[in-house]
């Protein structure tokens, strides 16, 4: 496992045939067709590799069935475990779509709307789709070969590849998708270009094609070579290759939240002074900085520092950061509290801040002293897709789709504990408000506090300055009058 306790994300997409429509599974039948116009939770396919042969690939809708052909070529899409029939191998084009041919028969998979079938001896137009990612499309990107993550670097305007833990905002990239192609975009919404360097604009230049080997992801500009990293600090930018060896190849891994904490007293919590955690800093920097890894069972929670150890309690309700693995003493409880938190231990005490600053789990209630302002640092820029699609302006109006299968950016301001959320700068600066009627609008023209409540692996909760959570109505249209965290609240980010 890599350094920062993230597996490689599993490769989730949509499939694009030559009429510019989705492969969709139906849950009636489970049935199989490619007609829908847009990406949402039907035409969403996993990968999943052969154990035994990496080139072997299965295709598993949102339903857990397995994509099949038969030797006749009748597409099926209903076995609900991996057989020779549901075998496929991935013949990538110069272009960047697939040929998807039966392992088993050797015909290739194609058709159009209801008409699917794995016959085709030849590939012809009819066999080829486009692959459209369906992660979320904030994350971090692991070179496989030097192991190290990338992250933007100011000083030299590049993107390097030469961090050893993908730490603070500089490592979150987005990739936005358009017509097929990706962009890689930093954290200050640049675009990385083929010759390395950082463009405000995109264009052909930043634009690249996704291939896909052995499970590893590689980027193929314009001119048909391949993003890698470069020099002694990794420079991103194209190689000579025509086609991508290992240096070529990236893995996508889940960007944890990373956020800083500050007491009662006014300092940030901090490991600067040795291996207790204390409230004592007045500056924010990767040793006042923690990573929150929240576990999918308990959803408790715990807290990696930049040195790659964890918080850990110990003998007299003490907090230190000298654990390197999670065991039930590292994990923590949060209770939001509106503007601020309380960090329950795993002897049920809360934390608190002695007058010293050092951080003991020793109270049994939540006073002053046991509540601390929670600030997340590297979601400068916020995607955010809820159980039905993402989150975009509405075309016609001042409110927000919740159900949409693109996305718009938006911009998160931290201001005392709460949050404003506003359009992009130069594009839409207005700011989110919820009005009388219970809409979320995003024409304000002063900012409004939203609370956010990181409370669940990759998903959070935003609540109103009405008490209320946001949430997607069956409309599709956003809400402030959630009244609990509900699946349809709960917001991948």
């Amino acid at each position: 496992m890599p350094a920062n306790g993230s597996c490689p994300l599993k490769l989730q997409f949509g499939l694009i045939n030559h009429e510019g429509c989705y492969l969709t599974a139906e849950a009636f039948g489970f049935k199989v067709n490619a007609s829908a116009p847009s990406l949402k939770k039907k035409q969403i396919w996993t990968l999943e590799h052969d154990s035994k042969d990496a080139q072997i690939v299965y295709l598993r809708s949102h339903l857990r069935r397995y994509l099949a052909s038969d030797k006749d070529g009748k597409v099926t899409c209903e076995s609900d475990g991996q057989n020779s029939d549901c075998r496929f191998l991935i013949v990538p084009q110069s272009d960047g779509r697939w040929a998807l041919q039966s392992e088993q028969h050797l015909r290739f998979f194609g058709g159009s709307q209801d008409y699917l079938s794995c016959f085709a001896q030849v590939i012809t137009d009819s066999e080829l789709w486009a692959v459209h990612l369906a992660l979320h499309p904030q994350a971090n990107l692991l070179s496989v070969a030097r192991k190290r993550y990338a992250h933007l670097s100011m000083e030299d305007g590049e993107i390097s590849v030469d961090l050893n833990i993908p730490w603070g905002v500089v490592a979150l990239l987005t990739l936005t998708y358009q017509s097929g192609k990706y962009c890689l975009k930093t954290c200050d919404s640049r675009f990385l270009s083929s010759d390395g360097k950082l463009l405000t604009q995109r264009g052909k230049a930043t634009a690249y094609t996704l291939e896909l080997k052995s499970g590893k992801l590689a980027f193929k500009d314009f001119e048909g070579k391949y993003l890698c990293p470069m020099g002694p600090t990794g420079t991103l930018r194209s190689g000579r290759c025509p086609k991508p060896g290992k240096d070529e190849l990236f893995d996508l891994e889940e960007s944890h939240p990373q956020v800083v904490f500050m007491a009662a007293n006014g300092r940030y919590v901090s490991i600067r002074q040795g291996v207790s955690l204390a409230a004592n800093q007045e500056d924010e920097t990767d040793m006042e900085t923690f990573q929150m890894e929240i576990d999918k069972e308990t959803r408790k929670c715990a807290f990696r520092t930049s040195q790659g150890n964890y918080w850990t309690l110990v003998s007299h309700g003490a907090i230190q950061s000298t654990a390197t693995e999670v065991s039930s003493n590292t994990l923590f409880g949060i209770e939001w509290l509106g503007h601020k938190v309380a960090i329950k231990a795993n002897n049920g005490k809360f934390i608190c801040t002695k007058k010293n600053g050092q951080l003991v789990a020793v109270c049994d209630s939540t006073g002053e002293n046991e509540q601390f302002t929670l600030k997340l640092i590297n979601r400068p820029i916020l995607i955010l897709r809820g159980e039905n699609g993402f989150i975009c302006h509405h075309k016609n109006s001042n409110t927000l789709d919740a159900s949409r299968s693109t996305y718009d950016i938006f911009t998160l301001q931290f201001s005392n504990g709460a949050y404003h959320i506003q359009g992009q700068a130069g594009v839409d600066g207005h700011f989110w408000y919820v009005n009388s009627a219970g809409l979320v609008c995003s024409d304000g023209e002063v900012p409004e506090d939203f609370t956010l409540e990181l409370l669940e692996h990759r998903r959070l909760a935003i609540r109103a300055k009405n008490g209320r959570y946001l949430r997607g109505d069956q409309g599709g249209t956003l809400k402030g009058d959630g009244l609990s965290v509900s699946s349809s609240a709960l917001w991948e980010y």
